[in-house]
């Protein structure tokens, strides 16, 4: 049966933090073109900061969600029970063929365990992705999701290679690329009309880009108070740039550090919109971060990127890319940045099979063939 005289299938779309916009958006475009699908975009609202949430939608090009439960945050428990309850609702009134969710955050792990009770098709983009890891709450999220989903979706290699080893059968298990670097390749130019490198004072190509969220980076006194005095180092060196998460600068006021965000040379922002942030991180000299998604666009941007974790669950940008796992130690990460500023800048970013900018399209066609069966 071809698509043109299928029937039309709606698929729920999960998306609830920052990450998962940049990954549903080019799925829900290729959906939305396709005559035999109706996308359904579900927003659980577990990122509720407006620039983390409203603005990427309207970047991204996304719709207006069918739905948006606004659960914002809360412990794990806490934020899992609610956009379990609040999907359950929604699903028991709103029948889908299948639901699509993205990553390894606690909106897809609590949707997943609500489909797969409630008998309908799973599908999980980015699947297979391991650090091996049990103290990281995402790594909990990805394998349990896994273990549902009726059809994974792995972005490289070594997902594949996991899903197997853990048992997987063969036909459940699709390489269709990376989606985050669909958002990427598709709004880059858009990007570069941003102004932000202007607006902060910039020197272009000369200044450092910095993230940090994860809880045994921020979570710690001591292990906050290291990384702080890091930046406050690192800024002696060249700009740094700290678009401050939301949670790390409640951490920063509860244990009195605030002085630290004003080390000369540290420009601490707000979350920034998508755009921003990308053209920001595209025209860094470095990128330092405990983000997974970050490793992945710095490694098609051919930025160097530090990534201050003591594992990562995308061994492909370390082995194939910019990225480089250097710890959370003091003294590794500093001869690290030392390294990357007296090497010249990438010539040209490595080219990794599926992240074209087609991986979307991969996605749906996997999708339609997980439902024509």
């Amino acid at each position: 049966m071809s698509a043109d005289d299928s029937p039309v299938r709606r698929v729920a779309l999960v998306a609830g933090a920052r990450p998962n916009f940049m990954k549903v958006a080019p799925v829900e475009r290729v959906l939305s073109a396709a005559a035999d699908f109706e996308p359904l975009l579900v927003h659980t609202g577990q990122h509720y900061d407006r620039r983390l949430s409203d603005l990427f939608f309207e970047q991204l090009g996304l719709p207006e969600p069918v739905a948006h439960f606004g659960v914002g945050s809360g412990s794990h428990a806490t934020q899992t029970g609610q956009v379990m309850t609040a999907f359950e609702g929604w699903l028991g009134e709103n029948p889908v063929d299948a639901v699509l969710v993205v990553g390894d955050v606690n909106s897809t792990l609590a949707c997943g365990l609500v489909a797969a009770k409630a008998g309908v098709p799973l599908v999980h983009v980015e699947a297979g992705l391991r650090s091996f890891d049990r103290d990281m709450p995402e790594e909990i999220n990805r394998v349990v999701v896994d273990a549902l989903a009726d059809l994974l979706l792995c972005t490289e290699p070594d997902g594949v290679k996991n899903l197997r080893a853990e048992g997987v059968a063969e036909e459940r298990i699709r390489q269709v690329g990376n989606v985050m670097i669909d958002s990427l390749l598709t709004h880059r130019e858009k990007a570069r009309t941003s102004s932000i490198v202007k607006d902060l004072d910039l020197p272009g190509g000369t200044h450092a880009v910095v993230t940090l969220h994860r809880p045994s980076n921020v979570d710690e006194p001591e292990s906050l108070k290291t990384m702080l005095g890091l930046l406050g180092e690192l800024a002696e060196e060249l700009p740094v740039v700290w678009p401050l998460h939301p949670r790390t600068a409640a951490r920063i006021r509860e244990l009195g550090l605030d002085d630290a965000l004003n080390a000369p040379g540290l420009k601490v922002t707000e979350p920034l919109a998508y755009l921003d942030f990308l053209q920001l991180m595209a025209t860094a000299r470095l990128v330092l971060t405990d983000s997974g998604g970050i490793q992945e666009e710095t490694t098609v941007l051919g930025v160097p990127c530090l990534t201050v974790r003591e594992n990562t669950e995308r061994p492909i940008t370390v082995e194939e890319g910019t990225n480089r796992l250097v710890g959370v130690q003091p003294d590794a990460v500093r001869e690290a940045w030392k390294e990357v500023l007296a090497a010249p800048p990438p010539s040209e970013p490595p080219v990794i099979e599926g992240w074209d900018g087609h991986a979307a399209e991969r996605v749906v066609e996997a999708l339609r063939e997980l439902l024509d069966r």
